[in-house]
């Protein structure tokens, strides 16, 4: 690889902010693909409720790492690491810019600094982890997260109960938190990248968010989580159990009334966003550019970011 292949541009930001719009018009400016850093678009079946381009837009740019995988199989941000570094070097050894649109902070990180190697397992460990789980519930480990590592809390959502038993489980082999081995285990990716980060005015963030989540029922997200039931997969899987899916669930258990889910879904993608921008601010090479008008802003974006990324590739990674 020459000092010609061309730097990665990163697209990042919270839900509902217009990446993938943005992604487009710039894809309809260069010669690029487009590597996903999705964790929920990897799912095969799971369109509505991921906000997943459709088909049509898949087809007009080549897109990796969206339906890869079925809902019930896992994946990890290490193994996103390592098979979209090998993606995007394959896309600039044929000259084109690798774009990496994502709102998975974690993904990212993994890509571009490196995710920690050492495997740190103790089967007895998790053996008594899954048995306070049982005991205890998912709300008191998470609050044993909280006290022993806030970060990799900060970075969990409650309901993420796997992830919670595994930051556990490393502390109590390791006795140092995840994220802190996380840090010191840093393996930088081995290409020039740039990182981007969309912002926009919170009223107007949420406003977008509450659309956008009343034209997904409007689209059949209720139909879409009944044929995910319908075809064999638990409620129980940690795909299911995000915004959007997890309260559909609720209410076709008849936990729920219609107007409730609705409302519980926007309430839980504004705070789900509100947790993204706080992971991304605290980013020291992030590229910030505001969105000042949400109602046609996405070729003015597309322009302003290429403006911004072509004399910064003479600087490599900031």
């Amino acid at each position: 690889m020459d000092s010609r292949s061309p730097t990665v541009l990163v697209l990042a930001g919270p839900t509902g902010v217009g990446k993938t719009d943005i992604s487009i018009q710039i894809a309809n400016r260069i010669n690029c693909e487009i590597v996903s850093a999705d964790s929920r678009q990897i799912y095969r079946f799971m369109n509505i409720g991921t906000s997943k381009p459709y088909k049509e837009t898949l087809e007009s740019v080549p897109h990796h790492f969206i339906d890869i995988l079925n809902p019930d199989e896992d994946y990890s941000a290490g193994q996103y690491a390592k098979e979209a570094r090998e993606v995007i070097q394959r896309i600039r050894e044929s000259r084109k810019i690798p774009l990496v649109v994502g709102g998975s902070g974690l993904y990212i990180r993994a890509l571009l600094n490196g995710f920690f190697g050492e495997d740190y397992r103790d089967e007895s460990i998790r053996a008594q982890l899954n048995n306070r789980l049982k005991k205890e519930g998912a709300l008191n480990l998470y609050s044993d997260l909280q006290r022993i590592d806030p970060q990799s809390a900060e970075q969990t959502h409650p309901n993420n109960v796997k992830r919670i038993l595994r930051s556990l489980e490393v502390y109590y082999i390791t006795g140092r938190p995840m994220s802190q081995i996380q840090k010191s285990g840093e393996d930088p990716a081995p290409f020039p990248w740039i990182k981007f980060g969309l912002i926009m005015n919170r009223e107007n963030l949420y406003e977008r968010i509450n659309g956008r989540v009343d034209q997904m029922f409007k689209e059949g997200l209720i139909e879409e989580v009944q044929d995910l039931l319908k075809n064999g997969y638990s409620p129980k899987l940690n795909s299911l159990n995000s915004v959007g899916y997890k309260e559909i669930i609720e209410y076709l258990d008849d936990d729920l009334d219609l107007e409730n889910c609705v409302s519980l879904v926007k309430q839980n993608t504004r705070r789900y966003a509100k947790r993204q921008l706080t992971w991304f601010r605290r980013e020291t090479d992030v590229h910030w550019v505001a969105i000042e008008n949400p109602a046609n802003f996405s070729s003015e974006i597309a322009e302003n970011v290429l403006r911004r990324y072509e004399p910064l590739t003479l600087e490599g990674p900031i």
